[in-house]
């Protein structure tokens, strides 16, 4: 006897929120870091005493600074998507330029870091430690404007009246991307600036 397929219950997803091709793209970009996080680690365990030395001069303050500021950000952006399941468009707008407002104070205090150092002489050639930590949190901060680009986008749409309760894909995608943002920060951080 043939039975039809139980319906899917209102609301359950069989697919990750936003679109695919974002999160295909969230993952070849997670792969990277990855790549580049054990480089650093093997490049750590292979001169760890340059490294400890120059690691101490770090911001850690500033550090733990931009790591309070992405947090708050992906609870803003959690809030907008949160906003626009409910039919929330103006709610959710205010929420992305909240979240867009915490990562211009990431790179405010991030750019501050970066200038004091580059005033210091310090650059990519200077040695192994400043090499990765570098190109790391430079690569990071190219992440952090694209996301911050992304979410403007959302947020312009939103205020348009582009997303509704039932068509959110757009602000779902550009949180994602957000939240990967913060996720490679949550491992940068501690890697590079606390652990010894």
């Amino acid at each position: 006897m043939r039975t039809d397929p139980q319906p899917v219950a209102a609301g359950l997803r069989r697919h990750p929120p936003g679109d695919l091709a974002m999160w295909v793209f969230i993952l070849a970009e997670l792969l990277v870091f990855g790549v580049f996080f054990a480089a650093y680690a093997f490049a750590r365990a292979a001169h760890p005493e340059l490294f400890n030395q120059y690691q101490a001069n770090l911001d850690r303050t500033g550090g733990l600074i931009n790591t309070a500021l992405l947090l708050t950000g992906s609870y803003f952006a959690v809030r907008a998507v949160g906003a626009i399941r409910r039919g929330g468009a103006t709610a959710c707008q205010g929420w992305l330029l909240a979240a867009l407002a915490a990562g211009g104070a990431f790179l405010l205090v991030k750019g501050a870091e970066l200038v004091h150092h580059y005033g210091e002489g310090i650059r990519l050639s200077t040695n192994t430690f400043y090499m990765f930590y570098l190109s790391l949190t430079g690569f990071h901060y190219m992440h952090v404007i694209m996301g911050m680009v992304i979410l403007a986008a959302v947020a312009a749409k939103a205020r348009a009246g582009a997303y509704t309760a039932a068509e959110h894909t757009g602000v779902e995608t550009g949180a994602a991307y957000w939240h990967m943002v913060d996720l490679v920060w949550l491992i940068l951080f501690p890697l590079v600036y606390v652990m010894r």
